[in-house]
């Protein structure tokens, strides 16, 4: 016979952290049993006086004074109605009483912030997805970080400073949350809310962003971290977050100086700063997001020394775009300088780079460093672009507006919003298709082509 979802918790008890609880039974008078409880101070599964008396032991217990309800059927693997953060003891019996007159079994366990700057998710075989700010349930909904296991714990081992505690069998489906600071009935850093043993062991991870995690670190510190884990060169840098403590990943580059990078919400294309040599982060959010709503970190990142610098985009048809010039890449990037031809073995090396990145994660684009040995990750995004020779975005408009890229980004962006659905762009001068300014002309899907600018 399966066991009832309050067994499965106080057995995990013994060996995982699971969040401070009490359990209840419908009785056949429409009120409710206690069957088992886990409450620091308390004996294992002591046996409270009533139901008043459990749940005012678990509210003192909470460290944040406050408590969830979760219903379930036993014939049933998944939970019914889930009531999340009450604070009185009143509320709580009312929420008993409602569900147990449907005759669902509850499980009283104390609430555990969600919004502490960690992630509520599923382990299952190895698939693990997971999202900021949100219960195990997160899953249900769009938006999840979806990885491989190894991935998944290496990239939350990095941000966070410690891996899961999700030792369990292959075949089992766990949801966790994991936190910043040691909660739950063992004080761990690691909450396991749910097993259920007997599961599909092989479900597909689909890697894309951005998602949840990816917006709440950065863009561009998710994208980092993806190729870091696929084991490709990704410069040392270290991440000043506005919502976890500050942590450090990738490679030494054999250079004393830094970058200091700017990580939005989702791509901005030049939006943001970027500039070589090392600035007060704080001073900087402060001073581009003041309100906190679209930078989510600011990177350190060790320089490489570039001899050649740019990036390489999928285009239609499978092509592989690589563009980019002698030396460092930031004016490039920003559409100030064209490409220049680049040697054999660097368009070679940048295109092995992507062979390897896009057999894991599909189409990609990305920006690069070449030192002369090493093709360094400095950027990368997933997806595919429509771009080819003079096409910047297809389609058609019935007019087009004219654009010198001398005016830059700021210029670009005002005209982007002020266009009609029915217009076009003409970028007028020399500009790379794997540039920022080919970036928001795609973000912003509106036809764009290049033009010669005229000489004299």
């Amino acid at each position: 016979m399966a066991l009832h979802k309050d067994e499965v918790l106080n057995s995990l008890a013994v060996t995982a952290n699971v969040a401070q609880f009490v359990s209840f039974r419908p009785s056949a008078k429409g009120t409710v049993s206690q069957s088992y409880c886990r409450v620091a101070g308390y004996p294992e599964n002591y046996r409270f006086g009533g139901v008043e008396e459990a749940i005012a032991a678990l509210l003192a217990a909470s460290a944040d004074r406050m408590v969830n309800v979760r219903s379930y059927e036993p014939s049933s693997p998944r939970s019914r109605e889930f009531v999340y953060g009450l604070d009185k003891v009143d509320a709580v019996l009312e929420t008993i009483a409602r569900l147990s007159n449907e005759n669902l079994h509850l499980i009283v366990n104390e609430t555990i912030d969600i919004h502490d700057g960690g992630v509520s998710g599923v382990l299952q075989g190895q698939l693990i997805e997971f999202a900021p700010d949100d219960t195990p349930r997160c899953v249900e909904k769009p938006g999840i970080a979806s990885l491989p296991t190894h991935m998944g714990d290496r990239i939350l081992h990095t941000v966070y400073g410690f891996s899961p505690d999700l030792n369990f069998p292959a075949n089992a489906r766990v949801e966790f949350s994991i936190h910043p600071k040691v909660r739950g009935y063992h004080q761990r850093h690691t909450i396991v809310w749910e097993f259920e043993p007997d599961v599909s062991d092989f479900l597909p991870a689909a890697v894309h962003w951005p998602n949840r995690f990816s917006q709440h670190l950065g863009d561009k510190v998710y994208g980092l971290l993806i190729a870091d884990c696929l084991g490709l060169p990704v410069p040392k840098t270290t991440v000043i977050a506005r919502r976890t403590a500050p942590f450090t990943f990738g490679r030494e580059t054999g250079s004393a100086e830094v970058w200091t990078r700017t990580s939005p919400r989702e791509p901005q294309p030049g939006l943001y700063t970027t500039v070589k040599g090392w600035i007060d982060p704080f001073a900087l959010l402060g001073k581009e997001d003041p309100d906190g709503q679209n930078l989510r970190s600011v990177l350190c990142q060790a320089a490489v020394r570039a001899k050649f610098s740019g990036a390489a985009v999928a285009g239609p048809r499978g092509n592989v775009i690589v563009e980019g010039r002698r030396g460092e890449g930031d004016l490039f990037m920003l559409g100030h300088q064209a490409p220049e031809h680049l040697p054999s073995f660097v368009l070679e090396n940048v295109q092995a780079t992507y062979k390897v990145l896009s057999n894991r994660l599909g189409p990609v684009r990305f920006e690069w460093v070449h030192d002369g040995d090493i093709v360094w990750i400095v950027q990368l995004h997933c997806g595919a672009t429509g771009s080819e020779a003079d096409v910047v975005v297809p389609g058609e408009a019935a007019s087009w507006v004219e654009f010198d890229l001398s005016e830059g980004l700021d210029v670009l962006r005002r005209i982007l919003t002020s266009v009609g659905d029915d217009q076009g762009l003409l970028i007028i001068g020399e500009v790379g298709l794997t540039s920022h300014v080919a970036d928001l002309l795609r973000k912003a899907k509106r036809p764009a082509r290049l033009k010669a600018k005229p000489i004299g």
